[in-house]
């Protein structure tokens, strides 16, 4: 079970380390067998459902937006947790919020994303 400590412990080490542009420090966070679906995906990588699947197709991502967005930076506003989830709520450096629902694996790791934006 996600407890509110975990939580708020995840999502400031997942924010320092995207803020520290650290991608292996980013996917430490993150199950091998992850699957993330994302907006953001699906126009970097040209794919239209926005689906990552596997921690190395995750890597392939993430440092592709880190090399598209190099001035990338987060701010954290809410953290919630539910059973086996988290939904980190941030902003970023152009004020655009998102809320990334993460599915939570026994071992405390992220399993599944679904990351939704707002303008």
């Amino acid at each position: 079970m996600v407890t509110r400590e975990s939580a708020q412990q995840l999502a400031q080490e997942w924010i320092a380390a995207w803020n520290a542009h650290d991608l292996e420090r980013i996917l430490e966070h993150y199950e091998e067998g992850v699957e993330l679906i994302s907006p953001v995906a699906a126009k970097l990588l040209t794919r239209k459902d926005g689906k990552v699947s596997g921690k190395s197709d995750l890597r392939s991502y993430f440092r592709r937006g880190l090399e598209a967005y190099p001035g990338l930076r987060f701010k954290l506003l809410e953290v919630f947790c539910g059973v086996s989830s988290v939904v980190l709520n941030y902003e970023n450096q152009r004020g655009t919020h998102t809320a990334e629902y993460m599915e939570i694996s026994p071992d405390g790791k992220v399993s599944r994303v679904v990351a939704n934006y707002r303008d």
